[in-house]
């Protein structure tokens, strides 16, 4: 009963928010790098940034805020988080990411929700936008495989990497590697005397201090059980990925050192 409610939940959703999307077949196969924004990227990069240059990546939300970012130059860049299409500059994080994806000289791919299109031509307006459906599919195997087929949904976006790979998969590529995928929330999570639930989340990059005080306040509206059940919903979307890439003939591998992602096989750069 469950799934038939999911399922008809799903069809809903896609009848009322999935939009045309741009998202289309780049390739037949090879290799991209999927560059996720947790610390251990800085070891990465320092390591291989000869094999992030010479392979097609994919960089996420704040990646642009890295000087190395103009370095590795990916080919690829997704943003999901509707933060980054609301309102205008603040004058921190986002200010800095707007100025310098303005600045990339080389060809790159900037894929957005297909509803925030008309904000992401207004706030990137030198970029290449493609949109693919930021839309939560749940329900039986058959239903959920045939939309995301199709790009129409994909399993639930709690957090950006999910849309990045199956963005990857949608794109062509038979060999998805993710790195900077720490997902070390747990160990960052902790209560206040006041009952606050605080949650830092440490990046590849520097934070300014506008956006640290931004994501407290967000979280301050929230309470344990809703941030840790919103975690469990991100790790669950990772198996249904993985699920959904074996019947593409894709592999999808994590490379990140130390990942707490447990749905894709380990390697190595």
């Amino acid at each position: 009963m469950s799934q038939i409610a999911d399922s008809i939940k799903s069809i809903a959703k896609i009848i009322i928010q999935s939009r045309p999307v741009s998202l289309k077949k780049e390739t037949d196969g090879g290799r991209i790098i999927i560059m996720g924004n947790g610390p251990s990227l800085n070891e990465t990069i320092e390591k291989h940034i000869g094999l992030l240059k010479r392979t097609p990546t994919m960089a996420v939300n704040f990646a642009a805020l890295a000087p190395v970012f103009f370095d590795i130059r990916p080919r690829y860049y997704l943003m999901a988080d509707p933060h980054f299409f609301c309102g205008g500059d603040d004058g921190g994080n986002l200010d800095i990411l707007r100025r310098n994806l303005a600045k990339v000289s080389w060809p790159m791919i900037l894929f957005v929700p297909a509803k925030f299109r008309s904000a992401a031509k207004k706030y990137y307006p030198t970029a290449e936008i493609r949109t693919f459906n930021a839309i939560g599919i749940e329900g039986f195997t058959p239903l959920r495989h045939l939309a995301y087929r199709h790009n129409l949904g994909m399993p639930r976006p709690r957090n950006v990497l999910i849309p990045a790979i199956m963005t990857a998969i949608a794109l062509g590529y038979k060999e998805v590697v993710i790195t900077g995928a720490d997902h070390s929330w747990m160990s960052t999570l902790s209560v206040t005397d006041e009952n606050e639930v605080v949650s830092v989340q440490p990046h590849f990059y520097k934070d300014s201090d506008r956006e640290e005080a931004r994501v407290r306040h967000e979280y301050r509206g929230y309470r344990l059980h809703q941030i840790v059940e919103s975690f469990a919903i991100a790790f669950k979307a990772y198996h249904l990925i993985a699920d959904y890439a074996t019947t593409c003939g894709v592999t999808v591998l994590n490379a990140t050192p130390s990942s707490m992602i447990d749905a894709f096989p380990r390697t190595k750069l």
